[in-house]
C-alpha cells in the first residue's frame, strides 16, 4: 500500500511537545524511559480484543522526522527556544519497540506494546501509537465478534460510505477481512490490501429501468456469472423474489448459468428468508444463496440465526466499520521504568481508581497452551528477567490472590516480539490475507466461552508473584509519600 507517512510528526497532543522541551531544558532528554501501551476494559462487555495496527505503526516509525516546515510551526508558538527546535530538526528515532502480533487475541490490561527509547523520542509518540493500534483494534475485535455471530456463514465488509473519514473506510476494510470476513465492498481497499471485493445492484439500477423484471434480466445478461440480485425494491415476495426466479428460468439457466443469489436489505429478515427460501426450492434453485444485509450486528445476526433465518451470507456496514455500539477503545499509554546507572528502575501510577493503578517495570507477555486440547489456559504478566518453569506453573488471581491454579503439561509461548531495535526494523511483516490466517488460528485456542456475546467467560490474566510483590511494594511506598 501506498501512504505518505512523513508528515505526521505533528500529529500529537501538544503537551507532548512541553514536556518533551522541559526535558531537553532539565537535560533529561537522553535519559531512558520505558512506556507499555494497553488498554483497560473491553468494549461491548466482551470477552477478548483483536490486537491490530503494527503495520501502521511501522509505517509511521520509519518515517517519523520533522521538516522544515513542522519547525517553523513550533516556533510561531513562541514556546521554545531554538536549541530545541534543531534538536527536534535533527532528530532521527532510535527507540526499541516490542508488540503483540496483528491478529492475536488478547485483554485488558496486557502490555501490547512496549517502547524503549530516550525520554523525548519514547514521549513524543505517544498520540500516534495510540491512533495506530486504538481504531484497528476496536473494529477489529467488533469484526470478530460479527464473525463469530454468523456460526461459519459468510460476513461481508459493507461499510465504507458510513465510516468516518476515507482513511477508516481503508482501514476498517482491512481489520473487517483480518477478523474473518470474507471480502469487502471497499475497491480501494481491495486495491491497496489484495483483498476479496465483490458488489452487484443498488435499488436505483432497478428504478431506472421500466419494469423490475427488465432490471434484472439486463443485468444477468452483462454480469451472468455475477447473478446476485436486490429483490426488495419494490415487494420482496411479490415481485422482487418471483422476477428473479423467472430471470433464472429466461434467461440464465438457458443460457448455462445460474443465479448465485437474492439480496434482502429491508423487512422482517428472517420471516422474508424463509419464504423466499421455500419459493426458490420449489423453483429448483436450491443452489441461489439468500444474502441479507440493513444494520446488521452482531445480536441481530445471533437473533437471526436462533430464529432459524434461512440466510447464508451477511452483508455488515455502519454498525461494524463505526464500531457503533461502542465506538472507543480506551488504550493508554504508560511510563513504566526508566534506566539509571544501567540499572532498570520500575514505577508506577497510583489512583483512587483500582483500574488505573499501572503494573510497574519491563515486563513479559505469556500465554499458557494445555497440550492436549491445545486451547489457551491463561496468561501470564510477569517480569523481564523471570525465567517460566517447563512442567509445573502456579498461577494466582491478582485481585483474589487466595485463588490458586497449578498447570502442568502446558506449552507458552511470548506473545510481545521485537519490532524495532535503536530504530531498525527486525520484524517481518504479515500480509494482510497471512493476518487473517494467523488471527483465524489463534482464535482458534480460545474457548468459545470466552468468545460468546453475552456474559463471557472471564479469561485469566495472571500476575507472577515477583511482579505482584513489586506492585504491593510500590503501592505502599508512594501511600506513605
Amino acid at each position: 500500500m501506498s501512504i505518505k507517512f512523513d508528515q505526521l510528526s505533528l500529529l500529537t497532543d501538544f503537551y507532548e511537545f512541553t514536556m518533551a522541551y522541559t526535558y531537553f531544558k532539565e537535560k533529561k532528554h537522553e535519559d531512558i524511559a520505558y512506556f507499555d501501551m494497553f488498554v483497560r476494559t473491553i468494549p461491548d462487555n466482551g470477552g477478548f480484543l483483536i490486537f491490530n495496527g503494527l503495520n501502521r505503526l511501522i509505517d509511521v516509525i520509519q518515517n517519523f522526522k520533522f521538516t522544515k516546515k513542522d519547525i517553523e510551526f513550533l516556533r510561531s508558538s513562541y514556546k521554545f527556544e531554538e536549541d530545541f527546535l534543531d534538536y527536534l530538526l535533527n532528530m532521527r528515532l532510535c527507540i526499541d519497540i516490542w508488540s503483540v502480533e496483528e491478529g492475536t487475541p488478547v485483554f485488558a490490561n496486557e502490555p501490547l506494546v512496549t517502547v524503549r527509547g530516550n525520554a523525548i523520542q519514547a514521549q513524543i509518540i505517544e498520540t500516534l501509537l495510540l491512533i495506530c493500534i486504538n481504531y484497528p483494534t476496536l473494529v477489529t475485535t467488533k469484526a470478530a465478534r460479527i464473525v463469530y455471530s454468523a456460526k461459519g456463514r459468510a460476513v461481508m465488509e459493507f461499510g465504507a460510505r458510513r465510516a468516518q473519514g476515507i482513511d477508516a473506510s481503508l482501514e476498517g476494510a482491512r481489520n473487517a477481512v483480518i477478523a474473518g470476513c470474507v471480502g469487502t465492498s471497499n475497491s480501494l481497499a481491495g486495491l491497496n490490501y489484495s483483498i476479496p471485493v465483490s458488489g452487484t445492484i443498488a435499488h436505483s439500477y432497478i428504478q431506472l429501468h421500466d419494469t423490475e423484471y427488465d432490471a434484472f434480466l439486463n443485468y444477468c445478461k452483462v454480469n451472468p456469472t455475477n447473478s446476485v440480485l436486490l429483490v426488495d425494491t419494490y415487494d420482496t415476495l411479490k415481485s422482487g423474489v418471483v422476477n428473479a426466479i423467472k430471470v433464472a428460468h429466461d434467461w440464465l439457466i438457458p443460457n448455462g448459468y445460474k443465479l448465485n443469489a437474492i439480496r434482502l436489505d429491508s423487512g422482517d429478515l428472517a420471516y422474508l428468508s424463509k419464504k423466499a427460501r421455500i419459493m426458490l426450492d420449489e423453483a429448483g434453485l436450491q443452489s441461489t444463496k439468500i444474502i441479507a444485509s440493513n444494520s446488521l450486528d452482531e445480536y441481530i445476526i445471533d437473533d437471526l440465526i436462533l430464529q432459524d433465518a434461512k440466510i447464508d451470507i451477511f452483508g455488515v456496514g455502519e454498525n461494524l466499520v463505526t464500531s457503533k455500539s461502542n465506538p472507543v477503545l480506551g488504550g493508554v499509554y504508560k511510563v513504566v521504568a526508566y534506566e539509571k546507572d544501567e540499572e532498570i528502575i520500575p514505577v508506577i501510577k497510583i489512583s483512587d481508581n483500582i483500574t488505573k493503578i499501572t503494573n510497574p517495570g519491563l515486563k513479559n507477555l505469556i500465554r499458557f497452551y494445555d497440550n492436549e486440547s491445545h486451547k489457551a489456559i491463561a496468561d501470564l504478566i510477569c517480569l523481564a528477567d523471570e525465567v517460566i518453569p517447563l512442567d509445573t506453573y502456579t498461577l494466582f488471581d491478582p485481585d483474589y490472590p487466595w485463588k490458586k491454579k497449578t498447570i502442568t503439561n502446558y506449552t507458552f509461548k511470548h506473545l510481545q516480539v521485537p519490532v524495532f531495535v535503536n530504530g531498525q526494523l527486525v520484524y517481518n511483516r504479515k500480509t494482510t490475507m497471512e493476518t487473517k490466517a494467523y488471527c483465524a488460528d489463534q482464535m482458534n485456542t480460545l474457548w468459545d466461552e470466552v468468545k460468546r456475546l453475552r456474559n463471557p467467560h472471564n479469561y485469566y490474566v495472571d500476575l507472577s508473584d515477583k511482579l505482584w510483590n513489586l506492585k504491593r511494594e510500590l503501592i505502599d511506598k508512594n501511600k506513605k509519600v
